[in-house]
Parts: structure tokens; sequence; C-alpha cells
């Protein structure tokens, strides 16, 4: 996918060779019909299982063959669904060979968001298997990266986003992007602060939250500006932030997290909130990157 200057970013979708792609394709297709973007879906694939009829391995043509006719249906019909969804959106399709999370972080560089779904797996399957694509593509994807296991909650309140602050970088992004997003679907923004209390405790723990509630009124302030139209509610909650943030999102439109906040190291993968977000949010979960990893350039494959 190439994108000329002064062109619109599209929204980009990842799916996969079954059923379980139509749910991040709808919302990725109502997000660009939203957005007024472009949508382009990819759909990466490797090679299949090397089996052939009476025990005989086909040969690697063969292989071949069998593997691309799969996908070209798989994204033809995908692209199908998204058009018939929304006629006036301008819909495309790519057809890529490779490892999934490699070439959609490289579709990150040009694309307004990634949008991807991924199936319920244990911690240690996320991170060494390659059954996944959620951590590594939101841990080094250039833009926002939505991951969508399950489908909006139709909640009886009003629709609400999630952003989690703490007042680093990535969290400011977050919050920047909470606010646009929120605003595009009329819906309230909760903002939190979740503030965890130190194993050997704290001397003075209303200082301690006060300063919490300073670095969160400091991350929206000039945002309500921006966006007069979003009614915003923020909170300074204690507990673990995980499950915080997951509890309080549970019938949210989606969690909005950056990659790695103030508690994360600079080698790690993904920050742990994050990280722990992708793994137990019942909602859409968006993480966003800072300004700084947007603009370093896509990890090479090695």
């Amino acid at each position: 996918m190439t994108t000329r200057s002064g062109a619109a970013r599209p929204v980009v979708v990842g799916i996969e060779s079954h059923a379980h792609h139509r749910v991040p394709l709808a919302w990725a297709t109502d997000e660009a019909a939203r957005r007024r973007l472009p949508l382009v879906v990819v759909h990466a694939h490797g090679m299949p299982t090397p089996t052939g009829a009476e025990g005989r391995l086909p040969s690697w043509q063969e292989w071949h063959d069998t593997a691309d006719r799969a996908a070209e249906d798989t994204l033809a019909q995908a692209v199908t669904f998204a058009e018939s969804r929304h006629p006036d959106l301008a819909v495309s399709g790519l057809l890529a060979e490779g490892e999934p999370s490699w070439v959609l972080r490289e579709q990150g560089a040009e694309a307004e968001m990634l949008v991807l779904g991924s199936r319920k797996l244990s911690a240690r399957q996320e991170l060494f298997t390659s059954a996944s694509v959620a951590v590594p593509v939101s841990a080094h994807a250039p833009c926002p990266v939505v991951v969508v296991r399950e489908w909006e909650h139709a909640a009886e309140q009003e629709p609400f986003l999630v952003v989690g602050v703490d007042g680093s970088p990535a969290s400011q992004a977050a919050v920047d992007f909470a606010f646009e997003e929120a605003a595009l679907r009329n819906a309230q923004l909760r903002a939190l602060f979740v503030w965890q209390r130190p194993l050997l405790g704290v001397l003075d723990e209303e200082a301690a939250l006060g300063e919490c509630r300073e670095t969160l009124y400091e991350a929206v302030t000039g945002r309500r500006e921006s966006h007069p139209d979003v009614e915003l509610h923020h909170e300074v909650m204690t507990g673990h932030p995980v499950e915080v943030l997951v509890r309080e999102s549970r019938h949210a439109l989606a969690l909005v997290t950056g990659t790695r906040g103030l508690g994360g190291f600079a080698g790690m993968l993904l920050g742990s909130v994050s990280q722990g977000a992708l793994h137990h949010a019942q909602c859409p979960v968006i993480t966003v990157p800072s300004r700084d990893d947007r603009d370093r350039p896509p990890p090479h494959r090695r």
C-alpha cells in the first residue's frame, strides 16, 4: 500500500482466514465511514501445512497455489462485506505473503489506524507464539492500533469511552485520541488516573492523591476547548491499574491507553497496563503511541 503526499491516510484492517475477522472488519468499516477515510483490507498469509492425498506431499507450487486461491477468496469476501455495509466507502484489498505482524506494522506507517481481531489467548501464548499479532503490532506500530475481540456492548446508559491517564507522553497522545473518538461518536469520555498504593506504603497518601488529581487535570486541560461537545468525567481511583481500567470499561465503546506509561521500561515489548488491557478488557482496546514513537521508522523484519 502506498499513500501519496497529501492523500488521506486510510483505516487499515487485518483479516484472518476464518469468520473471526467479521467483527473487527465491521468495526473498521464503520470507523472509516465515521472518519470519511478510505478502508484498506489486508490479508497476510503464509504457506499451508504440507499434506497431500494418500500421504503424498504436494509440490511447493501446489502449496503456493492452494494458499493463494484461499487467500484471494477470503480477501474478496471481506471487501464485498465492507462495500455492502457502507456503499459510499472507498474500499480496497491487499494480499500479502509474510508474517501478519510484520506486514501490518509496515502498513501502519501510512495508516490513520490499524484494526485487528485477536482470539482469546493466554499471556504466554501472546508473548511466545505467533498465534496472535495483537501484542507485537500494538507495541511497534507507528499509529493507533485497535484490537477488537468482541462487538461493542450496547449499554442502557449513555455511550462512553474510557481513557487511562498517567502523565506520560503516550498517555497524553491517548487523551487526544480519546477526545477525538468521543466527538466522532457523540459519546461521553471518562478519563481515569489509577493510583496503586506502594507495597511499603506512603507517608502522605492524601498528598500523593493530590498529585494524581493535578496530573489528571493537566492532561485534560485544553482538550475540552477543542472538543466542547464532549461531556468529560475525570476521576482518580485507587487499585491495580489493569483491574480498575478493565472493570470501569466493561460497558464502554472502547478503552484507550498509551503504549507505554511511566511505569514501563524502554526495552519492554509493551507497557504492562496496555498489555493487561489487551488480555482482559471486554471492549475494543485502542493503544496509542506517543508522538516520538510515531516519528520512528518501523522495525525491519529479521
